[in-house]
């Protein structure tokens, strides 16, 4: 009998997460910046979709037609689900990759996105998506895709294969793969406690372990315990691509665009001496100690020209998916945290702080009194995007022909939250993507939809579907017991929502 599984572990659903560098529009800036010109995202598909939260959210978000596929018919069903409710048209199927590769009735592709999917197959199906890659990536088309790098990973490859090995010898088939997982990590602990010499070695592993055992389970199934999984330097990932004609074009992660966050002075000048790119690129990885790589591809990319770079920069739209008051000026980067010049940030942030879309090109011009030029806002922006402050905006045809999809995808999704925390996230037609939405606040935006306006209306409907599934509210780790502190803590967190995301979530169309 054939293992329709091909080692990757099936007997445990993927977290219903949303990728936001899946979303085709968020290359648009990162390939500008980089020079290169990036053709209309018509078409696209996702290899390994998962709970398919992300295809679905694109899908109804934007005027692209999606295909994509993910080999286990539990996790397509709930995402066809979706698809048919939001009436997107995205075409999603259960099957292999080989499987699905091989069809004829599929298009040739402007974008083909794979999140973390490499690492974790094996050769005979990456030779399968390479060849894919090849035959129906358009020219000028790109391909995104994630993966576990070296040398970040290095120290924990022995790691996980303890991890694994433990699982599949010592664990009992019929603990199930979350008791094997705790049973696997118990054990490690217990081994790193005696102080082995490899622990001596790699100190940074006993920190990791601790981290591993508070995360989600069905994550750390699919993360650690498959059969394949294979951190892979740069270059040993180029040698799966060239062939197929395509060209590395540049980080999906906006973080990374930004060299003075993230290394040395000594080190950028060090980089710059290194003519061959893929040399580069390795030698990066080594600078700043990479773990996990989010690269966009090109089939054929077309460089601007210095003149065309400059017009094109200032067209995007960008927007801003936070409130001006929970806006930090410092951000988290491979050399720590580094601080914000508050006399450039503060007036960008102040332009958008209305969260209605503008194109660069406006800012520049609406930021020229306080002294703030093109480059320093360039910058800014890449930074803000990175950690998550702002993303690029579609025109407004564009978000007029989505909403109604996304009005569906996400109508669907809020009453999916009546019963469960696993999905935080809705569609906006605005961003083209996804908009992190937490369960209760989901709620509120339900009570609201039914005619409630206050938010002690919103904490009591909350309050009724907990009671019903006898839940209630952790609150700095203690669970609230009455009544009245549940209804009292759910209306302080309505207040603030009202106060702060009800806005920000109009103004993005998710409600």
């Amino acid at each position: 009998m054939n293992d329709w599984t091909a080692g990757y572990v099936a007997d445990i659903g993927y977290t219903y997460g949303y990728y936001t560098e899946l979303n085709p529009l968020r290359a648009q800036l990162a390939f500008l910046s980089g020079g290169y010109a990036l053709p209309a995202m018509a078409t696209c598909c996702e290899l390994g979709f998962g709970q398919g939260m992300s295809t679905n959210i694109h899908a109804a978000a934007s005027n692209s037609r999606w295909w994509a596929t993910d080999f286990n018919p539990a996790q397509a069903s709930f995402a066809q689900n979706l698809a048919a409710i939001s009436g997107a048209g995205a075409q999603l199927f259960d099957q292999s990759f080989a499987e699905f590769c091989s069809r004829s009735d599929l298009p040739d592709f402007d974008y083909i996105g794979l999140h973390g999917i490499w690492s974790w197959i094996s050769d005979e199906n990456r030779a399968v998506i390479a060849d894919f890659v090849c035959r129906k990536l358009k020219v000028g088309g790109v391909l995104y895709i994630s993966y576990n790098t070296q040398p970040g990973w290095a120290a924990m490859v022995p790691m996980r294969h303890l991890l694994t090995e433990h699982s599949k010898v010592v664990g009992a088939p019929g603990q199930g793969i979350v008791g094997r997982i705790d049973a696997a990590i118990e054990f490690t602990e217990k081994l790193l406690a005696t102080q082995p010499m490899y622990a001596r070695a790699n100190p940074h592993v006993v920190e990791r372990i601790k981290q591993i055992k508070g995360q989600n389970r069905n994550y750390l199934a699919h993360e650690y315990f498959n059969r394949d999984w294979e951190p892979m330097p740069f270059a040993a990932f180029s040698d799966w691509l060239t062939p197929a004609k395509l060209n590395y074009a540049c980080s999906a992660h906006y973080l990374d665009h930004v060299d003075i966050i993230n290394m040395t002075a000594e080190q950028q000048q060090f980089l710059q001496a290194i003519s061959d790119a893929t040399f580069r690129e390795t030698v990066r990885d080594y600078m700043i100690n990479q773990q996990f790589r989010r690269d966009y591809w090109v089939k054929g990319g077309r460089k601007l020209s210095a003149l065309e770079q400059a017009e094109a920069l200032r067209k995007p739209r960008i927007v801003m998916t936070q409130h001006r008051a929970d806006v930090t000026f410092e951000v988290n980067s491979v050399l720590g945290k580094a601080s914000l010049q508050e006399s450039v940030y503060a007036p960008i942030l102040d332009a958008l702080a209305d969260h209605q879309p503008k194109t660069l090109g406006q800012l520049e011009q609406l930021l020229q009194p306080q002294g703030v030029v093109f480059a320093q806002l360039l910058q800014a922006i890449m930074i803000l995007i990175g950690k998550g402050t702002l993303t690029l905006a579609q025109d407004e045809a564009a978000v007029g022909q989505a909403k109604p999809h996304t009005d569906k995808l996400n109508a669907r999704v809020m009453d999916l939250t009546r019963g469960s925390s696993d999905i935080s996230y809705l569609a906006s037609p605005v961003t083209g993507g996804g908009i992190s939405v937490s369960r209760f606040a989901q709620l509120f935006l339900m009570a609201n939809a039914q005619g409630e306006t206050q938010p002690e209306a919103w904490a009591g409907f909350v309050w009724g579907i907990l009671k019903s599934q006898n839940q209630q509210i952790i609150k700095e780790g203690k669970m609230l017991k009455t009544a009245e502190e549940n209804l009292a803590e759910l209306t302080e967190q309505a207040r603030e929502f009202a106060e702060k995301q009800l806005p920000l979530l109009k103004a993005l169309a998710v409600v």
